[in-house]
């Protein structure tokens, strides 16, 4: 028991610079802000969340909210405006990364509130990224996300990027939410369109549904083997992704795991995976509608690298283009 817990006290204390974390909060802070602008823009706010008996929505709403919307007096056009404004502006500051070091994560309680409350007033206009968005606001509270790429940063020593070291535990919370995340969407996927017995269907249809795709896909039956291969691929790569948990933690621990440990470890199991999800959420995103939901998504996979990673990353890239725009140069010149 003592043993277990001084582990415990070592995993708490741990610190590392916050580049991970800023990355996802500035994508999480996008999601919020891409979640609620459309609303806004297409006059669908009153239309979602306003209850019907107030002229603006299209359905009755009374005694639907959180516990926030009903403390205000239900879901009412103000009500409403004023918590969609409230998040809003939290997902502004919360994107710049302002605050301070308490107050950046009061900001994200702030935006958490409210992105709770709204999508919890109407069922129907609810998707299952609202909850996911929630949790990442949730964990923005635990971490100290604008220790650096963020203006405090900037203000407090006049430079976007900071070596502030901050508590690695919450980037550990972000890796065991994506991974439950992928592991639990791929083990309620039962049908038997995305099994053998299914012919590896469930892609195909899902493209051709109205519902969900942004614009007539009938073309997609001259490529319904690749749809087939993909759908394939799809469940497999989300019921197996705890196995990149399992690499993170072996990795980091060099006396455990015996042969099981050298086979995950012998090369780096995180690129595949990313490579595979990034390319997916992609897609999702240009072929279906479905809202901030690749955004959010995506906004965990940062955290799945060490921010010495990211910061070696960053450079190669930046070193890449620098290259190339000297090529590029050279050629105008000659």
């Amino acid at each position: 028991m003592r043993r277990s817990w001084a582990a415990w006290l070592a995993i708490l204390g741990r610190r590392e610079g916050g580049a991970s974390l800023a990355v996802f909060r500035i994508i999480t802070a996008a999601a919020l802000i891409y979640n609620l602008v459309p609303a806004i823009l297409r006059g669908l706010v009153e239309v979602l969340w306003v209850d019907a008996q107030y002229g603006g929505g299209y359905r009755p709403l009374s005694g639907a909210g959180s516990w926030l919307v009903s403390l205000l007096g239900g879901p009412t056009p103000a009500v409403v405006w004023s918590l969609v404004g409230v998040t809003l502006v939290a997902g502004v500051v919360l994107l710049v990364g302002a605050g301070g070091r308490i107050g950046g994560r009061l900001v994200a309680l702030v935006a958490l509130q409210g992105m709770f409350a709204i999508s919890m007033i109407n069922g129907d206009a609810k998707g299952s990224y609202d909850a996911l968005l929630c949790n990442s606001l949730w964990l923005l509270v635990l971490g100290d996300g604008t220790a650096t790429l963020s203006l405090d940063a900037r203000r407090r020593g006049g430079r976007w990027r900071s070596d502030l070291a901050v508590a690695a535990w919450p980037r550990y919370l972000v890796i065991a939410q994506i991974i439950a995340v992928y592991a639990s969407t791929g083990l309620h996927k039962v049908s038997a369109f995305w099994l053998p017995m299914g012919g590896y269907t469930a892609l195909y249809y899902i493209l051709l549904q109205p519902t969900w795709h942004r614009w007539e896909m009938y073309w997609i039956a001259w490529v319904f083997p690749l749809t087939q291969v993909l759908t394939a691929l799809t469940w497999i790569w989300e019921v197996s992704f705890p196995l990149v948990g399992l690499y993170l933690y072996l990795r980091q621990r060099p006396g455990k795991g015996g042969r099981l440990r050298r086979l995950i470890t012998r090369w780096d199991l995180r690129t595949p995976y990313v490579l595979f999800g990034v390319s997916m959420h992609l897609m999702i995103f240009l072929l279906m509608e479905v809202g901030p939901f690749s955004f959010i998504t995506l906004a965990y996979y940062p955290c799945l690298y060490r921010p010495e990673e990211l910061r070696r990353a960053a450079a190669w890239i930046g070193a890449r283009l620098r290259r190339l725009r000297g090529v590029g140069s050279a050629s105008s010149a000659a």
